[in-house]
């Protein structure tokens, strides 16, 4: 194994920082929810459809394209663990889920078939998830596990290139100097608010929801904290439209009250990156990736969701700050995302 860098460890240490701070928010926002204990019953689950795309905001390069296909179960009643995390007197609901995706990087320069040491290194990363979600009436604790193998085995050579083939786009040519295989396991915790701030303006409402949460693994170690604003109807209806980690991401489903709903959305989060396989290289081998990445990054967002009885569409804008020295700009990507209540 690896003895961690000097720039490793300083990342490590700041990550503990941003850490200490969301244990003390959890602090903070357990008891400031206490008595909101009223979770409506939801029998059906929340089948969704995610994919991201750089060349939506008319690039192709660093995180380049995402899918992820995820199911979450209804509401069940609560025990054990549960209970103590939502507390004794809560009529808190539990919720279970799968989900498998992947994610594809690669350079600027798709031409080259030499490695590049300048830019972000090709890779993939094929995941399978599970998913464990107590659900309060204003607060949201999500527990995640995702397991799998970045590397050649991950399949993102193929499925870049015949995605570039259907849209007439040009070969990427450098995929031979991918970051080699490696199993990885992440696991995860999310806190999520239902409002900071919620008020009716007309016939339309507006809340503030935080978040804020924690991920280790030999894939990627972050922390994170993040803040969203949202302005439409019916905005109880869910915790923002589900994205790819690591985002400023939702909870996974809905649960629509009435025929239609709508609402406008911004957001940012801010994560203390400890370790990003895809930037640092293994912890467990040498790997030929020199990258200065950064300690903290930063993800600022934008977009609407519709609802139509059982249908809910999103479309979110979003530009990642640069995640090492040698980024020539920051990332721009778009995400869609279709769920269906069934």
């Amino acid at each position: 194994m690896n003895v961690y860098s000097g720039a490793q460890r300083r990342r490590f240490d700041m990550s503990k920082a941003i850490v200490m701070l969301a244990i003390a928010m959890f602090t903070t926002a357990a008891t400031a929810e206490e008595g909101e204990t009223v979770v409506r019953d939801d029998e059906r689950g929340t089948l969704s459809l995610v994919i991201e795309n750089d060349v939506l905001a008319g690039s192709d390069r660093n995180y380049t394209n995402g899918v992820r296909v995820s199911w979450l179960s209804g509401t069940r009643e609560s025990s054990g663990f549960a209970q103590k995390i939502s507390g004794s007197g809560s009529n808190a609901k539990v919720r279970h889920g799968f989900a498998f995706g992947q994610s594809i990087f690669t350079p600027n320069n798709l031409d080259a078939e030499r490695r590049l040491p300048d830019q972000h290194p090709y890779a993939g990363w094929l995941y399978g998830e599970y998913s464990w979600l107590i659900q309060q009436r204003d607060i949201i604790d999500h527990f995640t596990v995702q397991a799998g193998i970045v590397g050649p085995s991950a399949g993102a050579e193929w499925a870049q290139n015949e995605f570039h083939s259907i849209i007439d786009s040009e070969k990427a040519n450098g995929w031979d100097n991918q970051i080699d295989d490696e199993v990885g396991v992440v696991v995860s915790y999310d806190r999520k608010l239902r409002a900071l701030a919620n008020f009716g303006m007309g016939g339309m409402s507006v809340d503030i929801t935080p978040s804020f949460g924690l991920s280790l693994g030999n894939i990627y170690t972050n922390a994170r904290v993040g803040l969203m604003m949202r302005i439409g109807n019916d905005l109880r209806n869910d915790f923002s439209p589900p994205r790819i980690r690591p985002s400023l991401t939702g909870a996974g489903f809905f649960d629509p009250r009435d025929g239609a709903s709508w609402y406008f959305f911004a957001g940012a989060e801010a994560r203390g990156v400890a370790h990003n396989i895809f930037l640092d290289g293994s912890l467990f081998r040498k790997d030929e990736v020199d990258l200065s990445s950064k300690d903290f990054v930063a993800d600022f967002q934008a977009g609407f969701v519709v609802q139509l009885h059982n249908v809910q569409f999103a479309l979110t804008y979003v530009e990642r700050s640069d995640e090492f020295e040698e980024q020539v700009e920051p990332q721009q990507f778009a995400a869609l995302s279709l769920s269906l209540k069934l």
